[in-house]
């Protein structure tokens, strides 16, 4: 059987940390800046989990 194919544009975006768990990084931090509190971009910059709603679909996306 042939190997199965990790979905490239999710391998880029979440990593998996050693316990398992899936991290991704936040939106609202390319553009328009500007009307953002520091606070609010220091925030916005740190990883996120991923939700358990979309653990399972991004799981099989990343051949796991």
């Amino acid at each position: 059987m042939p190997k199965l194919k990790v979905h490239q544009g999710t391998a880029k975006r979440i990593r998996i940390t050693k316990s398992g768990k899936l991290k991704r990084r936040q939106a609202m931090q390319a553009h328009k800046l500007t009307k953002k509190s520091a606070a609010r971009k220091r925030r916005l910059a740190r990883p996120a989990d991923v939700t358990r709603a979309d653990e399972g679909r991004i799981r099989r996306l990343l051949g796991r």
